[in-house]
């Protein structure tokens, strides 16, 4: 049942999460961070991307609440604010894999079909 309570949360949820998740290099940021802190010059090196795209992505990041920052000196760490985001993101990496598979296979049935 779809009550107003969940309407809400999903316009939240889409608000919050979705915009951020959908940048594949938002991505690869929040799965470099799964490995522990890192600053800025330590992404943007690991990832091979400039610094500015780097913190460009890391603000949206951040604004969302999906990492944090701990400063040290003028030094200012990432790290992610939940390591169940990342169980999320596998989770759904899961489904889709699963979905490709059906779908190739259903592609070579219909090749092994037509011949």
């Amino acid at each position: 049942m779809v009550t107003p309570s969940l309407k809400q949360e999903i316009s939240q949820l889409e608000a919050n999460f979705c915009a951020a998740l959908s940048d594949p290099l938002r991505l690869l940021i929040l799965y470099t961070l799964n490995d522990g802190p890192h600053n800025v010059t330590e992404l943007a090196t690991e990832l091979g991307v400039n610094q500015p795209t780097t913190s460009r992505h890391l603000k949206v990041l951040r604004e969302r609440g999906l990492v944090e920052t701990l400063r040290s000196g003028t030094t200012i760490t990432y790290r992610l604010s939940d390591p169940r985001l990342i169980q999320a993101l596998d989770l759904l990496r899961s489904i889709m894999r699963e979905r490709l598979a059906y779908q190739a296979n259903l592609i070579n049935e219909s090749v092994q079909e037509s011949l």
